[in-house]
């Protein structure tokens, strides 16, 4: 196994850190480095705001339902779908741009932020930082919109904290892979059996790092997934411009 697969293969999501600032030549380059990952069709519809300031970084920890590692972190980055900068370029083009009209507009956006955020948490990681994704932005879309000063035609999806590990975590343990990779078509019957088993293997993790509120993968996703969980996602993005989210 080489350096790059250990590294990706050891991911675990901190939630305790230091308040030691980053050098800005490491933040420059884990930020280059996103910069520079796959986007579709070369649109580049992703930017990134970093939040350093310690009252901005609080708020967001208050944003995302109470997540204290927000205002610890020394850095969060937000991860914003970006269409208003390729409106800019249609404009200079003489055109009137509609992808933020159709699904695609949002799920081409997204993927690219995905692309951009592994991309983050991987580089941060190579320097010895700890990271962990936050998809609770999207609690309140449009508080971090005030907040991030973000212009139409954008929305944001996601954003990773990073920083100086104080207390590390421990690896969570994955559903079995035949739940995941497929050979040749999708294969229904490897579902239950590997869900089945890791309904068993989720509680004993939660039980080993002492964990008392940690159930079954099953019970944990049905709290969320029986719901619309983040229901102000639809109207803001709608307001943002991307009207065709259903």
């Amino acid at each position: 196994m080489n350096e790059t697969v250990r590294l990706l293969q050891s991911h675990r999501s901190e939630r305790s850190y230091k308040s030691d600032p980053i050098p800005d030549e490491i933040l420059d380059n884990i930020i280059e480095s996103a910069h520079l990952a796959p986007t579709s069709i070369n649109s580049q519809q992703v930017s990134i705001v970093v939040v350093r300031d310690a009252e901005r970084r609080k708020r967001i920890a208050e944003i995302a339902g109470g997540q204290p590692w927000i205002a610890k972190a020394p850095v969060f980055l937000a991860l914003v779908a970006d269409l208003y900068k390729t409106s800019v370029g249609l404009q200079k083009a003489g055109v009137t741009q509609q992808v933020q009209h159709s699904v695609e507009g949002l799920v081409v956006s997204a993927t690219d932020v995905g692309i951009a955020l592994g991309t983050l948490m991987i580089a941060a990681r190579s320097y010895g930082l700890g990271i962990v994704p936050i998809g609770g932005i999207r609690r309140d879309p449009q508080a971090m919109i005030d907040l991030l000063g973000l212009p139409e035609d954008t929305f944001p999806i996601a954003g990773v904290v990073i920083g100086y590990v104080d207390q590390p975590s421990t690896q969570k343990p994955r559903l079995p892979i035949k739940s995941f990779r497929h050979e040749e078509s999708y294969h229904v019957e490897n579902l239950r059996p590997a869900i089945d088993a890791y309904d068993v293997t989720l509680p004993e993790y939660w039980k080993n790092i002492a964990r008392s509120d940690g159930g079954s993968w099953s019970k944990n996703t049905a709290e969320r997934y029986s719901m619309v969980y983040f229901p102000k996602v639809k109207p803001v993005a709608n307001k943002q411009g991307f009207t065709c989210v259903d």
